[in-house]
């Protein structure tokens, strides 16, 4: 165990790491980084970066989603035994759309501390920066890649409050067109990409702008998509279409 370390012993905690620019890390996440018996990483090559980067020696142990119910068990028996242990994910806070809710859990029912470091994660820079209303928000994190999608779009079209998605790069084209189809073609939608790094990109407009835009500019990187809560132009919109329905019924 780490002998100079002044922080209490038996421990788990969650420690935020920066999503994209290394230098978003709070003094605090970095003492305790330093401080603690192992470090839980989702991929110890992309923490090993920023350990590196502020000579931080802690020994590493990989934990993710593939491996998380097999190692728990034994990871809580180490804190029980008295060592400290810090989770990161690879960028952001553990938990969101990232490892973390399972071994928090199993702590909770072993009766073992848990301390949460606030600090980075990608969807709070993108609502803020997204000129959407913040006082009332969703977040969604990854939708269903397949069953449940089209459920989940279409009771969101409903959802009156700002809606927060992630997504991959490859399915941004594919999701902007659901939006259109299962939300509505008037909703006004931000896509976030590349949060706090060199090429950072926020692109505002309608779904078919945004679906046009990026049919010619291939996105690349992390993706938050920030989709406008429902309002008046939908129901406008439905009023349009059923006028429309009648009028080829007719």
């Amino acid at each position: 165990m780490n002998k100079n370390s002044n922080i209490k012993r038996g421990k788990l905690y969650l420690v935020p790491t920066p999503i994209g620019n290394l230098e978003d890390i709070t003094l605090r996440a970095l003492r305790i980084l330093k401080e603690v018996d192992l470090i839980l990483a989702e991929d110890t090559r992309t923490t090993g970066v920023l350990l590196k980067k502020y000579e931080i020696t802690t020994p590493m142990q990989s934990h993710h989603k593939f491996n998380e119910h097999s190692t728990t068990e034994r990871i809580c028996e180490r804190i029980e035994r008295g060592e400290t242990i810090a989770l990161v994910s690879d960028a952001g806070s553990p938990g969101i759309s990232d490892p973390g809710f399972f071994l928090t859990r199993a702590c909770i029912e072993k009766d073992i501390d848990i301390e949460a470091l606030p600090g980075a994660t990608a969807f709070v820079p993108a609502l803020t920066a997204s000129g959407l209303p913040t006082d009332r928000f969703c977040f969604e994190g990854f939708l269903p890649q397949k069953k449940g999608r089209q459920t989940r779009l279409k009771e969101l079209a409903n959802e009156h409050r700002t809606i927060i998605l992630y997504e991959s790069p490859f399915r941004v084209v594919k999701t902007l067109e659901q939006i259109a189809e299962f939300i509505s073609p008037l909703r006004e939608v931000v896509v976030c990409r590349e949060l706090t790094k060199i090429y950072e990109e926020f692109k505002r407009g309608l779904p078919f702008e945004l679906i046009s835009y990026y049919k010619q500019n291939v996105p690349k990187g992390e993706i938050v998509i920030i989709i406008a809560g429902k309002s008046e132009k939908d129901n406008e919109y439905k009023d349009e279409e059923k006028i429309k329905r009648a009028g080829k019924a007719g």
